[in-house]
């Protein structure tokens, strides 16, 4: 009976991972493994002229998936000054996506931070796990230069 309730969960987190986002891509990693590479595009919400794709591993028999992941994100629509003044400045950044990863506390997050002085957002992909985090991540920029939003840099002295 617990095997059954097990297996429904496991099920049931793998049928909701597989609906978060736009996944793009999907590719497998053999024919006698029950892993693939999932690639999903993501758009910032509070900067919709920019698009990552993000790719991760999906163990579908697993109760977790592996932390590994890549990101790369890209301007693929206008960036004005307004959108940029709406964004968390500081130098923690601001959680833009967050998708669970197992049924038991373990999640991928995507967090942007904006780099005042090359005017560049930069989007670091990492996983976290309640009970202990880990060390693998990802990281991708977008530069300001050519858009609307980019403001010279003061000469230095």
């Amino acid at each position: 009976m617990k095997a059954g309730l097990l297996a429904g969960a496991v099920l049931g987190a793998s049928l909701a991972l597989s609906a978060c986002g736009d996944d793009v891509g999907k590719v497998s990693l053999g024919l006698f493994t029950t892993k693939d590479v999932i690639i999903d595009a993501k758009q910032d919400p509070k900067l919709p002229g920019v698009t990552c794709h993000i790719s991760r591993i999906e163990a579908n028999l697993d109760l977790a998936d592996p932390s590994d992941m890549s990101i790369s994100c890209r301007q693929t629509g206008p960036i004005s000054s307004a959108q940029l003044a709406g964004i968390d400045t500081s130098k923690q950044g601001e959680i833009v996506f967050k998708e669970s990863l197992s049924i038991l506390f373990k999640s991928l997050k995507v967090r942007r931070i904006f780099d005042r002085e090359h005017q560049t957002l930069l989007y670091l992909s990492y996983s976290t796990k309640e009970t202990n985090g880990s060390h693998k991540h990802a990281l991708s920029t977008v530069p300001l230069y050519g858009t609307a939003a980019w403001v010279a840099p003061e000469p230095k002295p």
